[in-house]
């Protein structure tokens, strides 16, 4: 089964993604940790997403695509992926629909994760003197949900077109929220 999880950044997908990819016994591919590791390691890959992330803009979708093509061409991927926030326009939705299609499979739910701007920038503060994330900083965090309010949410609508968007009110505690993606799910 593949699922693909959305919603701005701290809308709480990277911790639903690991319960359900741990539930599921599906791997989860979460770009932004793919990418903060190539970075850390000095990737070619990572030397280009780097200056990008740190302005707290968008990587670009071939390099996205890349990453996702690599991952789905692991063994531990061929029965499904947890997608943690992969797809942020439409051309990445696109590409991700022929990465699939390529291996006879498809998006079979999308889950959108909705949380207020207020909710996800006290989230985010919280984190960043949790983790010291440089990209929880507050002026790339508004820049991010810029973005991502440009950019990632018409992907949306170009899901619920396919009739494979979800909306999960992501506010409460992490049991309450992962209780709503459980019977979502089915």
């Amino acid at each position: 089964m593949d699922i693909l999880l959305m919603g701005p950044p701290g809308a709480g997908k990277g911790t639903q993604g690991a319960l359900l990819a741990e539930a599921r016994g599906l791997p989860k591919f979460a770009t932004g940790d793919l990418l903060r590791d190539a970075v850390k390691r000095g990737t070619p890959l990572g030397l280009r997403a780097k200056s990008v992330m740190e302005a707290g803009h968008l990587v670009s979708d071939d390099i996205i695509m890349g990453i996702v093509r690599e991952e789905l061409a692991k063994p531990e991927a061929a029965q499904g992926v947890i997608f943690d926030g992969v797809v942020r326009t439409i051309p990445q939705a696109e590409g991700v629909e022929r990465l699939l299609s390529e291996r006879n499979r498809r998006m079979d739910a999308v889950l959108f994760f909705d949380v207020s701007d207020e909710e996800i920038l006290a989230r985010l503060a919280k984190r960043r003197n949790l983790e010291q994330r440089a990209d929880d900083d507050p002026k790339a965090v508004a820049t991010r949900l810029a973005a991502y309010r440009q950019q990632t949410a018409p992907v949306l609508q170009w899901y619920e077109q396919r009739k494979q968007l979800r909306r999960i009110p992501a506010v409460g505690s992490v049991e309450e929220i992962a209780q709503r993606v459980r019977q979502v799910l089915g």
